[in-house]
């Protein structure tokens, strides 16, 4: 009867045997934590937003146009011409107990009379670390991030100087070497700077530099977002947009724009000017080859054009 009675009663939940878990759930959780702590509460989102806003305030500076990450230069002979062609570097890496043979000491010799970089010996293990197993053979030369310059950048410049802007882009140019070519002859014939794409593009890396022949420490490279935006913003200025085609309908002895303000493009080797640049293109011109060479690459073209440029400025 009493089993009935136990059946039939109206209480609700276990009768028998909780085994201790309805004390356990009856202990306290601690304290309540502080407002900023609790998630989702408005004073933990106030406390984020001052927490970012102190840490944008302690940012380092950046170029209007970027930086691109540090570079790595491997092995004695790379090592040995990045430093006499002057590429910028910071720490020059040496393995503890290297064989000091000719090329060695001369890459110790350049970076010394260079007085600004930074000589660290270091056991084969950690370079085997740093360049992720790369054939260093002892030397490591860390090569500073680029600081890049805005488009715009390039214009002001030729302004502050009194002259008609000079300016290269290069579209769709993935060899850094082509890139340093063409830094080099914008130098060399009185240009203000080279536009490159953010991506899918060559960047000046420690080959660029080197190709260049020490014109990129004064000649800028600046770097846009979206290439076609940088150009309509160049045009909105007065400034002529000149692409380099192999179908241009004529021939660059015969444009009179390059006389004034002008943005040269140049397109890859293999696929030109992509469709949205050349569209954006007030001209399409091409060089006149008579040998009959298909195209020519990024540096030799842009070399052609910007000395007809210059001779028509002199």
């Amino acid at each position: 009867m009493a089993a009935n009675n136990r059946r039939m009663s109206g209480k609700k939940g276990a009768q028998v045997g909780s085994g201790g878990k309805r004390r356990r759930a009856l202990e306290g959780k601690g304290p309540t934590p502080p407002a900023e702590m609790r998630k989702g509460h408005v004073k933990q989102r106030a406390a984020n937003a001052k927490s970012k806003r102190a840490a944008g305030r302690q940012a380092p500076p950046r170029g209007r146009g970027g930086k691109s990450s540090s570079e790595l230069v491997v092995g004695r002979n790379p090592v040995y011409e990045a430093l006499r062609e002057g590429v910028p570097a910071t720490t020059l890496y040496v393995q503890q107990f290297i064989d000091n043979d000719e090329r060695v000491r001369e890459a110790l010799q350049l970076a010394t009379e260079r007085g600004d970089i930074h000589l660290m010996e270091a056991p084969r293990a950690e370079l085997d670390r740093m360049t992720n197993g790369l054939n260093h053979q002892g030397l490591v030369l860390q090569v500073p991030p680029y600081e890049y310059a805005h488009p715009e950048d390039l214009a002001a410049a030729a302004a502050d100087q009194g002259e008609a802007p000079l300016i290269v882009a290069l579209d769709g140019v993935t060899d850094p070497r082509n890139l340093g070519a063409v830094v080099r002859s914008v130098s060399a014939f009185g240009g203000h700077g080279v536009v490159v794409p953010e991506r899918r593009a060559a960047g000046m890396t420690a080959g660029a530099w080197k190709t260049s022949a020490g014109a990129a420490a004064r000649t800028p490279v600046a770097r846009a977002t979206n290439l076609t935006r940088a150009l309509e913003a160049y045009k909105k200025a007065g400034i002529a947009i000149v692409g380099l085609a192999a179908d241009g309908d004529r021939e660059i002895g015969d444009l009179k724009a390059l006389e004034g303000p002008v943005v040269i493009v140049v397109g890859s080797e293999g696929k030109g000017l992509s469709r949205l640049v050349g569209e954006t293109c007030d001209f399409r011109v091409r060089i006149p080859m008579p040998g009959g060479a298909e195209s020519l690459n990024a540096g030799v073209a842009a070399g052609v054009v910007l000395y007809e440029a210059a001779r028509r400025r002199a």
